[in-house]
């Protein structure tokens, strides 16, 4: 079964290699799609029905919409278009935009309040409807400005995982774009003729907050530097925690043990350090483990 296009073929490429780097599909999976009916979401819901086409696995697809509740949102597209292409759509109608209004402060971003309450509401129908993976359609983008946001805003170094357990243990979230670029999901939903609608919240789309205006610092970084968002992006695989300030990976004592045992080692038992201790960073990441990609068959 052939690819429709080079730019598809590109895409489940890179799915499949997260899929397969993250162990993210098991055989039998009923996989639950948050489709929000924005590029991404539609982007990984055909990308997924494509793979599971090819698989050497057998896994089920079910799109599911969390409706806000505004008024102007336009959900009938949504079922219509996944009725005919013989996808399985469930929408959850919701008061999330009334609550949030209710709740933020004036002048305050509801974007980070809405995700976590849309985020329960996708927990809960995945039991109902026996999903045991729940797909979102954070791509390579998403996982770079939430890096940079964390860093610039939150003090902390981190951005978002691939695979994730729920904190009670009953739900496994997997990010399978996490390979493919935003430029590439708006155009893969583009060539498929999958109708982008918006979220219709007031706040979508301001040029005020804080990740529009990273988005434009990475696309303003990426004219001047081509590449820097993939190098940014394989940073994320590639720590180096010894050479980071937080006590928790560097406890003090530790280092000392550490620094008497080298000191008392032979320069062979020595030597695997010294690119590490020199600021060399070691790349251990997925990419680089040349993982075979066995979810796509030739």
């Amino acid at each position: 079964m052939a690819y429709r296009s080079a730019l598809e073929a590109r895409v489940a490429k890179k799915t499949t290699k997260a899929i397969v780097d993250y162990a993210m599909l098991e055989d039998g999976d009923r996989v639950m799609v948050g489709l929000s009916g924005g590029k991404d979401s539609w982007a990984l819901l055909q990308a997924l029905d494509v793979l599971r086409q090819r698989a050497p696995i057998t896994f089920s697809l079910i799109a599911v919409n969390v409706d806000s509740g505004y008024k102007e949102y336009k959900h009938e597209l949504l079922a219509s278009t996944c009725k005919a292409r013989g996808w399985e759509f469930l929408s959850e109608h919701t008061n999330i935009g009334e609550t949030i209004d209710d709740i933020l402060d004036d002048g305050a971003t509801p974007c980070s309040l809405c995700a976590r309450l849309r985020r329960g509401v996708l927990y809960r129908i995945a039991t109902e409807c026996g999903a045991t993976k729940i797909a979102l359609g954070h791509h390579a983008d998403d996982f770079i400005e939430t890096l940079l946001l964390n860093l610039f805003f939150a003090g902390s170094l981190k951005a978002m995982p691939p695979k994730l357990v729920s904190d009670d243990g009953a739900h496994v979230v997997i990010r399978p774009l996490v390979y493919v670029g935003e430029d590439e999901a708006r155009a893969y939903a583009k060539e498929c003729e999958l109708p982008i609608i918006g979220c219709c919240c007031p706040a979508c789309g301001d040029l005020g907050l804080q990740r529009q205006r990273t988005k434009r610092m990475l696309m303003d970084l990426e004219q001047e530097h081509p590449g820097v968002k993939q190098s940014m992006l394989k940073a994320l695989s590639n720590v180096a925690p010894r050479h980071l300030l937080d006590t928790r990976l560097n406890p003090p004592g530790d280092l000392r043990r550490h620094a008497g045992l080298k000191s008392h080692a032979t320069p062979e038992e020595a030597a695997p350090e010294v690119a590490q201790d020199s600021g060399v960073a070691q790349d251990f990441s997925p990419a680089n483990t040349r993982l075979p990609l066995t979810l796509v068959r030739s």
